[in-house]
């Protein structure tokens, strides 16, 4: 399997395709965001949408133009300023700009902020932070069930995507800010992981979860297991170790899911109704299963992936993100076509950041150097 420290050309390409391919999720679903009625998405947008679009009069992100990032786009964008400005995840840092860069233009409603729209987890953080002045960590975080944190995360799991455990560490924690559901933590972290596997070269395919298993084993993931790898009875119980996930259903679940996508019995046709058999809604659990079954079915194949993301309906933009980072690190920014890099707003800008980022894959933060070690 791959999973040397040793950077290469291929690497760096695939890590800034996964950073990329999140941002052209999250502009190409700008525009027909949240229609739950196909009919009038349809009506809206035509029988199949292909590129950037303007948001209807109205509509969720009205004020923004096709190519525009939303919220979860901008926050993204954030991320990877701090993580180049330390070289890694600094929370301190992290914190420092949601209160001097996006907090100051909320006000607690849901049609308001940078992007158009505020999440819910933002909005529950924001007051926890503003309206109460509490400290950030555990108690700002929030009940709500959705993908923000993948959203933003997402760029630590290229980060660090040969070194799982500080990966999980970071994200973990960083979820936790504005989201405190330990259901929604474990699915968070196990996104990441499959992520950071796709950028050193792993296909989202049936053995995945297998490598993701191996890893939790080794206590390199932080998941409680029991069962043996042939799912025999366990011969003797080990007590859940602190800080480790319950469960590693969450790891097991893109391989089930990535078979059933490549089984010819199981077909969902045509592809964007994924929305309708996992759940058009925003929960992390209905989005995961369609992101996944994508990814796994286009995975050399961006613009088909993320279209079928975008013309599901419902929570699309999510999908779109998850999406976009799954088959573009699979793919590589170098197989994200042409039309989407050129009409991304900021696209020199963005393109720029996720270099940096990509450059620094498998680099320790504490040496500044790479080091040679195996999974």
């Amino acid at each position: 399997m791959p999973g040397s420290f040793n950077q290469d050309s291929a690497a760096r390409d695939r890590a800034a395709g996964a950073i990329i391919g999140a941002f052209v999720g999250d502009a190409l679903g700008l525009g027909p965001h949240w229609y739950y009625d196909l009919t009038a998405l349809r009506r809206d947008y035509g029988d199949w949408i292909t590129n950037y679009t303007d948001p209807k009069p109205g509509r969720y992100h009205c004020d923004l133009k096709a190519g525009q990032l939303s919220q979860g786009g901008i926050i993204l964008r954030l991320m990877l300023h701090s993580l180049i400005e330390h070289g890694g995840y600094d929370e301190a840092d992290f914190c420092r700009r949601m209160d001097e860069e996006i907090f100051p233009l909320l006000n607690g409603l849901p049609v308001n902020g940078p992007g158009g729209y505020t999440q819910q987890s933002i909005r529950d953080t924001w007051r926890k932070r503003v309206q109460q002045n509490l400290p950030w960590g555990v108690e700002t975080g929030g009940p709500a069930d959705t993908t923000e944190g993948i959203g933003r995360t997402l760029a630590l799991a290229v980060r660090y995507a040969f070194q799982p455990r500080e990966m999980a560490d970071a994200i973990a924690s960083n979820t936790r800010l504005t989201q405190r559901d330990e259901t929604v933590v474990a699915l968070t972290v196990a996104y990441g992981a499959v992520l950071g596997l796709l950028v050193q070269g792993n296909k989202l395919d049936g053995h995945l979860s297998g490598k993701l298993m191996r890893l939790a084993r080794a206590r390199k993931l932080p998941f409680h297991t029991m069962a043996h790898t042939d799912l025999q009875p366990p011969q003797k119980d080990r007590p859940l170790e602190s800080g480790f996930f319950i469960s590693p259903d969450a790891l097991l679940t893109p391989s089930y899911v990535a078979d059933a996508a490549m089984d010819p019995d199981v077909r969902i046709e045509p592809a964007w109704k994924v929305s309708s058999v996992y759940g058009m809604t925003c929960a992390v659990y209905h989005q995961l299963p369609a992101a996944y079954h994508l990814a796994a079915r286009f995975s050399n194949d961006f613009e088909t992936a993320v279209l079928h993301a975008v013309n599901g309906g419902g929570e699309n933009q999510a999908r779109a993100v998850l999406t976009g980072a799954l088959v573009g690190a699979q793919t590589g920014l170098s197989g994200i076509p042409r039309r989407f890099l050129e009409g991304l707003d900021e696209t020199g800008i963005l393109q720029r950041l996720a270099l940096e980022v990509a450059s620094k894959v498998g680099v320790s933060v504490a040496t500044d150097e790479v080091k040679n070690q195996e999974y």
